[in-house]
């Protein structure tokens, strides 16, 4: 567990019974692509080794949801990162990624991927940051563009973070 500012939050892996309050999270952050109720079930299922919550008390206010590349075993690639908009700065998304990397089923990850948009502020210092505490590049390219996207949709492009590679962790 995990204290921020005389409160203790728990940071852990996701369970089944999470998706729901995940979903809501993620509508309420209105700043993300919602999916269905039944996407976050699953993702708090079948990949809660690379999910991860944040919890005040029994109240999910973080959420991260990533999953090892299948093309690219060695990386972790971050999807969705949410924080209830009363708990954000305080390091909440940095603990929850910490976490992930930490868990005996991810030290061998030496890369961490994740596409923002260009207007993440938030996201993007969460990455660059995490490349500075492992003394590594974090390397940014425009990945998905806005062509790629529904016409209609006015989706910004996605950059694509790379960040690595990680310190031996094993």
């Amino acid at each position: 567990m995990k204290i921020f500012a005389n409160e203790a939050i728990q940071v852990r892996a996701t369970t089944e019974s999470d998706g729901s309050a995940v979903w809501r999270l993620i509508k309420e952050a209105g700043t993300l692509d919602l999916n269905s109720s039944y996407c976050y079930i699953m993702l708090c299922d079948i990949f809660k080794e690379t999910c991860a919550v944040a919890c005040r008390s029994t109240e999910i206010i973080g959420f991260m949801s990533a999953y090892r590349r299948p093309d690219k075993s060695d990386t972790l690639f971050v999807w969705q990162v949410a924080v209830n908009e009363h708990a954000r700065g305080r390091g909440i998304a940095k603990a929850m990624l910490q976490e992930l990397l930490d868990r005996k089923e991810n030290k061998h990850i030496r890369f961490v991927e994740a596409t923002v948009g260009p207007d993440n502020i938030p996201s993007g210092k969460l990455f660059t940051g995490l490349a500075g505490e492992h003394g590594t590049e974090c390397k940014v390219v425009e990945h998905y563009g806005q062509n790629l996207f529904p016409e209609g949709m006015n989706h910004e492009p996605e950059l694509l973070y790379r960040i690595g590679p990680l310190r031996d962790r094993r």
